[in-house]
């Protein structure tokens, strides 16, 4: 295999993932009754973001062949944490902001301490520790409320020269801080080692503990800046189990229609976020088309099992782990 069949084969799943949102795009934006403008430009990537966000979390979880079920629950914690201390003066809101990100740290620190230390696993570990973060969230905020820096957070869910949409900025420095170093150091490639197939990584000298831990640490840091995020859109906080449930299963549809392995070892930060994009254009181009109301949660709800059903089928085909490196 010469190097550019190479590149395109270890990006195929992100490639799609880009093509489908595109064409997707294409289609809701053609129907939509104002067209493709800086406002619905905006509307679109907030939502975007706000998922994707989400779904970067659990792709890190699922690339090291785990799964996180607790991954919406700490969106609505932090969210909640948010809506308590991202006020004040500038420094205020400063530290606030930083004690979010702390929160969803230790969040995922709990969910990795348990599954690599504690040995259980991760789908039973998540249900746990996510019945925890929402109960600490109901704890917090029994009713919706609070409040956030507004100014912080009109500028970070509006318009950079009044036609890019902020957000897909925050997104973009997001993954060039945290993820593009990831990927490349040595717990990065550990956390793909480990997911592909633990015994040999093991046998390899992998340090596979430290390598799960770290992405589960940093799966964490990115369910608390979407549950800042949220925050920042909605202007409040709020303890909702069902918004929690909600993203926790579009996040795992997210990550198969973005490329990345149920088997683990497979994946791309940026072809998850791209699968987030072209699950919320399900819900937009549903709405554009006019669909009623009613029928708009049953047509998600077969979406998201066919889009799981298509990696199960690529499980399937799959006789050998080997076979994803080809």
């Amino acid at each position: 295999m010469n190097e550019s069949r190479y590149w395109i084969a270890e990006r195929r799943g992100t490639l799609i993932a880009i093509a489908v949102f595109l064409a997707m795009f294409v289609i809701y934006i053609a129907n939509h009754p104002v067209g493709l403008t800086a406002n619905v430009a905006q509307t679109a990537a907030n939502k975007g973001v706000l998922l994707a966000f989400v779904v970067v979390a659990q792709a890190l979880v699922v690339i090291t062949g785990g799964i996180d079920l607790s991954v919406g629950m700490v969106l609505v914690l932090t969210n909640c944490i948010a809506s308590w201390i991202v006020v004040g003066t500038p420094m205020q809101t400063g530290l606030g902001v930083l004690g979010v990100l702390g929160s969803g740290i230790l969040c995922g620190a709990l969910n990795g301490a348990i599954v690599i230390y504690g040995r259980l696993q991760p789908i039973i570990t998540t249900i746990a520790t996510g019945a925890i973060f929402f109960g600490l969230a109901l704890i917090l905020r029994p009713y919706p409320g609070g409040s956030v820096n507004e100014d912080l957070a009109d500028a970070m869910t509006g318009q950079i020269f009044g036609v890019v949409p902020t957000s897909l900025i925050l997104l973009a420095g997001a993954l060039l801080v945290l993820w593009v170093p990831f990927r490349g150091s040595p717990l990065g490639r550990g956390a793909f080692a480990a997911g592909s197939s633990e015994v040999a990584a093991y046998m390899s000298g992998v340090p596979i503990h430290r390598c799960k831990f770290a992405a589960y640490v940093l799966a964490g840091l990115f369910g608390s800046l979407g549950g800042l995020f949220l925050t920042f859109y909605t202007y409040t906080g709020e303890a909702a189990y069902a918004s929690g449930d909600g993203y926790t299963l579009w996040s795992i549809a997210a990550v198969v229609l973005g490329g990345v392995s149920l088997y683990g070892g497979r994946g791309s930060a940026v072809g998850a976020v791209f699968g987030a994009f072209t699950a919320r254009t399900i819900g937009d181009m549903l709405f554009v088309f006019d669909v009623d109301a009613l029928w708009q949660p049953l047509l998600q709800g077969v979406f998201l099992v066919l889009a799981i059903s298509i990696g199960a089928i690529a499980l399937l085909r799959v006789r050998n782990r080997l076979d994803w490196f080809e």
